[in-house]
């Protein structure tokens, strides 16, 4: 167990499922005491009951409401007295063509969630972090590095936050709080499960095989450890690492493969 987080306290947004109960496990695991929220009570009850640990704190709080994301911050640091990392880790995904789209509120869904969840908990908490010169993380995406297609609402709202983060990491430079974002490769989690689709209703399907993805397990601990070393960014896999590299150098060749990477999808938009 690792002394550094022994009693420091870890707040993961969108902790009842994939990476971020993952991570929430894992913080639990070293010590930390740990808050996470999200919109359904039943899930964040049967995390409860899952760990039993009193070193976890569950609060019902959709992100995409400032006012919900005020009062879980505010609940927290009632309950526990500070805020040392604040992981902002609650996301939406969609897959379907901007041309599509029936109703554009898939976009504005996925920006309220990936985007101002993230800028509304990191007001709420950064009063108590800047005193712990603490940590403020973010789950992006490749897509927040490189545009893909039928994704746009996802990739517009993971550059809005890499954006907003790298902004802030500017601005408290001198405080002693670090910023960063960590980006995973394809992940077995819920999150395209309940990607919206052109209708705006969750597809409740995902293309991809489960088996050959990243585990949320793999995530937390990479994540973990990027937090431990107060790293500024990490793109977690070599497709990744390669995508951001192709992209900035070669972005026209990188259109080409991107898109071909995607209608190779089963069922991809891009076939019809």
């Amino acid at each position: 167990m690792s002394l550094s987080f022994q009693n420091k306290v870890v707040i993961v947004t969108g902790g009842s499922s994939g990476i971020g109960q993952a991570l929430v496990r894992r913080f639990l695991s070293e010590g930390a005491r740990v808050a996470t929220c999200g919109r359904h009570q039943d899930k964040l009850d049967a995390l409860q009951k899952d760990l039993a640990n009193d070193h976890l704190y569950t609060n019902i709080a959709d992100v995409s409401e400032e006012e919900q994301c005020k009062a879980f911050i505010d609940s927290v640091i009632q309950r526990f007295g500070r805020i040392d990392v604040l992981v902002n880790n609650a996301g939406r995904s969609m897959r379907a063509l901007f041309d599509d789209l029936e109703d554009l509120s898939v976009l504005r869904k996925l920006m309220d969630t990936n985007f101002w969840g993230c800028v509304y908990c990191t007001k709420y908490a950064l009063p108590e972090l800047k005193k712990s010169r603490g940590v403020i993380a973010g789950i992006s995406s490749i897509a927040g590095y490189r545009g893909l297609p039928a994704r746009s609402g996802y990739s517009a709202s993971k550059f809005a936050m890499q954006g907003f983060l790298e902004t802030l990491r500017t601005e408290l430079l001198y405080t002693g709080v670090r910023v960063m974002w960590v980006c995973p490769g394809f992940t077995a989690s819920n999150i395209r499960n309940t990607a919206l689709d052109k209708q705006g209703h969750a597809q409740e399907e995902t293309p991809l095989k489960e088996n050959k993805l990243m585990t949320p397990e793999k995530v937390a601990d990479l994540t973990f450890n990027a937090i431990i070393k107060r790293k500024r960014t990490l793109v977690m896999t070599s497709q990744g690492k390669l995508t951001v590299f192709m992209n900035k150098w070669l972005p026209s060749l990188t259109d080409r493969l991107v898109y071909n990477f995607f209608k190779k999808e089963p069922g991809s938009p891009l076939k019809k």
